[in-house]
């Protein structure tokens, strides 16, 4: 537990108006607690809007102004300053100081870096080229949609999507269905080419029978994906712009348009220019306490017990923390658990968590219902569930999960595991209910 004072007039200023920078804000909003000033800085013109909405809007399953999280008005209402479109460049932590890329300098009692994360870019020739782009934010979903405006009036359009994990598949799918509805049906979608290195899709998350399912799928749907795929270089056009990638294996795949998908790597450079210590990104504590007392990290740019974070559940957990003690209560710290995966591609229903491949001491429960595109996949041990991969029908991952963090032990319920939680959980139940009593003169 952790009560840290709390100054009624600090000023408390936070560099990054991202998801987690404004999940902080939202929670401090609501606490009685909250320092007295509030100040938010962010590089986008934009206020916060919804990051993992950018598939559909890339899709063109949705339009932009349903990714916004609050507008101007509300921060206002809520006493907060809200300055967009300005980049913090040094802080000076001795004055307790910060000083933006406009000129503009802003002191502080108290300091929350939360500046996410930028794309990894792998090592490869010709990424430097015009047409390369990244898919990290809304200018870059902007951009791509650009990208398959331009090509409508063309037949022969064709993308390139570098990574087959979450975000590529994001990408690729939305490249691909936003490509296909701005042309005319007679002529096609945009063609639009994934390159995975590994021998299958989302590799940290899927095994392979998942994996070639989900490949089908996508096959099916008019993406072209090659697995085992080597990168060796871009090539440019006779203009300089990428026009093509070409494999190790010799094969050339026409590229109008490239986008690096590959992961994140923590935007800690903010971090090392105040000298805090960063190791892959800016070190906290569990109370999200840089190495200096006065400043924050948060989210993707922060590294706990040599762990980076790229998912909202963690994050969530960390603004909870930090709310808290920026509002002077007594709070625990915060302990890093699990996370279960899910993917955001329309008509594509995956769930998985844990290892994705089984130890020698693993007990493997497998289901798989061609017809229905069904397939569960769970690993026990000592009956306990340890890890899960479904496919199609993904209602009982949740309590698959629950059960999982909880380390119960599911032998009373193994032969209805595959079932689902339904019929498991009654299993469960009537185990429970008849457990033997003891006699009523040993109670007494």
């Amino acid at each position: 537990m952790h009560q840290a004072p709390h100054p009624a007039n600090e000023h408390l200023v936070i560099v990054g108006n991202g998801m987690a920078g404004h999940r902080l804000v939202e929670a401090l909003a609501g606490k009685p607690g909250r320092p007295a000033r509030i100040t938010v800085i962010g590089d986008e013109l934009d206020p916060a809007y919804n990051r993992i909405l950018l598939s559909p809007l890339l899709a063109g399953e949705m339009a932009r102004p349903a990714l916004t999280l609050r507008d101007r008005d509300w921060y206002a209402d809520q006493g907060i300053d809200l300055i967009l479109g300005e980049r913090v460049t040094d802080i000076d932590r001795a004055a307790r100081r910060l000083t933006t890329d406009s000129g503009r300098t802003l002191d502080y009692d108290r300091l929350v870096l939360a500046t996410g994360s930028r794309p990894a870019r792998p090592p490869v020739p010709g990424l430097e080229l015009p047409g390369v782009e990244v898919f990290r934010d809304l200018r870059d979903a902007e951009a791509l949609i650009r990208f398959t405006q331009r090509q409508a009036a063309e037949r022969d359009g064709s993308a390139v999507v570098i990574g087959g994990g979450l975000l590529g598949l994001e990408a690729a799918e939305g490249l691909r269905k936003r490509g296909q509805g701005e042309r005319a049906q007679d002529q096609g979608g945009l063609r639009v080419s994934l390159l995975q290195r590994d021998d299958r899709l989302m590799n940290r998350q899927l095994d392979l029978t998942a994996a070639r399912l989900l490949e089908n799928e996508l096959r099916g749907r008019g993406l072209d994906i090659y697995t085992d795929a080597e990168l060796e270089r871009l090539e440019a056009d006779g203009q300089g712009r990428v026009c093509a990638a070409l494999l190790a294996d010799g094969t050339r795949l026409p590229a109008s348009c490239v986008v690096v998908a590959i992961g994140i790597v923590p935007n800690a450079d903010l971090g090392r220019v105040a000298g805090l210590t960063v190791d892959r990104g800016i070190v906290v504590d569990a109370w999200l306490t840089t190495s200096d007392p006065a400043i924050h990290a948060l989210g993707e740019c922060c590294e706990f017990e040599g762990q980076t974070f790229g998912l909202v559940e963690p994050i969530w957990r960390q603004v909870e923390v930090l709310a808290a003690r920026l509002s002077g209560e007594t709070v625990d710290g915060y302990v890093d658990a699990p996370c279960a995966t899910k993917l955001k591609v329309s008509g594509v229903s995956l769930y998985a968590f844990g290892p994705t491949e089984p130890d020698p001491d693993h007990e493997v429960l497998s289901y798989r219902d061609p017809q229905q595109g069904d397939y569960r996949r769970l690993l026990l041990r000592d009956g306990r569930l340890e890890g899960v991969v479904l496919y199609g029908d993904t209602a009982s991952g949740p309590w698959y999960f629950e059960q999982a963090l909880a380390g119960c032990d599911l032998t009373a319920c193994r032969a209805a595991l595959l079932l689902g939680a339904a019929d498991a959980q009654t299993l469960l139940d009537d185990a429970s209910n008849e457990s033997p009593q003891r006699p009523a003169k040993e109670a007494a």
